[in-house]
């Protein structure tokens, strides 16, 4: 602590993007200054990338805050964070930086605004190591409106590597409290389904051969349940570039999403692409949790900020979900536990994460 500023070392654990986006948020939800040393240090090219830079940009703007060290490429930041505020935010990477991560680090700290928000987010909507847009509509915001809010999310232009230029539109009212989440009922599988998109310069035929290819790998394990991937073709009007992925969702007789997705790029087959997703899928729903590896560690920043005990059964817990974890009993009160699930059958790799949450009260409403 200098003075009461917290110090965060960005170069633990993960060492990547995401404990600047959870001590961040929490830093401008908490009202606690902060500095974060040695920004990326886990990555190859450490410091801030233009996507991390305008994650802080917005946070910086939603709080009227002072952000110092803001410039591609630093490894130390210093921030103080003001009073939330509604309105319109707009955030662009300028690249294609994903959405989904500006979207991730915004909407904790909008949720405790005084006003209605309307954030516009711009760069990649589909973009390598970070939720495409479809899995944040598909399934993310499913299970996050549990914890009593909801969100819209209007997808104007879909944009690729290596340009970005997408747009999404998120709106969202402040809420008073959030409350805890309990999924620990996994439930039986009921349907599967999902997209396989092409965009820009390819054909439909690559969506129709990843959605294919997808189809006959989930069916060497699931032999009786109708299995819906539409191949689609992104309208011009609304795709920026060329891209191409594909997303399957399981969805499950308690209400449970978990998914399995992959993105298309030069010289991959598309075969593969599609394998690739139906692969994650399977190996997401063999663990037996009600979460898949992607959205657990999503679901820990609003699991601290809830008034209560939160519990979820998930698979084996990821070096981001034990990041989060981390930083997120580091700056709140929450507290949380991860215990090996008992009941399964021993052959299952499934822990329950609880969270006794620092019931954060919005004090503008």
């Amino acid at each position: 602590m200098d003075g009461d500023r917290v110090e965060i070392d960005g170069g633990i654990m993960e060492g990547g993007g995401q404990i600047l986006r959870v001590s961040t948020a929490l830093s401008c939800l908490l009202g606690l200054p902060l500095r974060v040393r040695r920004i990326r240090a886990g990555r190859s090219q450490p410091g801030l990338r233009p996507q991390h830079l305008s994650g802080l940009e917005i946070i910086r703007d939603l709080c009227e805050g002072k952000l110092e060290g803001g410039e591609i490429g630093s490894t130390e930041i210093t921030f103080t964070p003001g009073k939330i505020r509604g309105g319109t935010h707009i955030a662009d990477t300028k690249t294609a930086g994903s959405v989904c991560l500006l979207m991730q680090v915004a909407m904790p700290c909008v949720l405790f605004a005084a006003s209605p928000s309307e954030l516009h987010l711009k760069g990649g909507t589909n973009a390598e190591m970070a939720p495409q847009i479809d899995y944040t509509v598909m399934v993310f915001k499913p299970i996050v409106e549990k914890f009593n809010f909801t969100f819209n999310c209007d997808i104007k232009k879909r944009g690729y590597y290596p340009q970005g230029g997408g747009e999404v539109v998120v709106q969202m009212s402040p809420v008073k409290e959030l409350t805890p989440i309990n999924l620990t009922e996994r439930g039986t599988v009921t349907k599967i389904y999902g997209r396989a998109f092409v965009a820009g310069a390819l054909p439909i035929k690559l969506a129709k051969d990843m959605s294919a290819a997808a189809v006959r790998c989930i069916r060497k394990e699931i032999r009786d349940l109708y299995i819906n991937i539409q191949p689609v073709r992104e309208p011009d009007d609304q795709a920026f570039g060329t891209g191409s992925g594909i997303i399957i969702v399981a969805e499950t007789s308690t209400g449970c999403l978990l998914a399995g997705s992959s993105l298309g790029k030069r010289g991959k087959n598309s075969d593969k692409v599609g394998i690739e997703a139906a692969e994650i899928l399977l190996r997401n729903l063999k663990h037996g949790g009600t979460v898949d590896d992607s959205l657990q560690d999503q679901l820990i920043i609003f699991m601290a900020l809830a008034k209560g005990m939160s519990r979820v059964k998930s698979g084996p817990i990821t070096l981001h979900t034990q990041t989060a974890i981390h930083f997120a009993e580091q700056l709140t009160k929450a507290k949380f536990t991860v215990t090996k699930s008992e009941e399964e059958d021993p052959s299952k790799d499934t822990y329950i994460i609880e969270c006794q949450g620092m019931g954060m009260v919005n004090p503008n409403l």
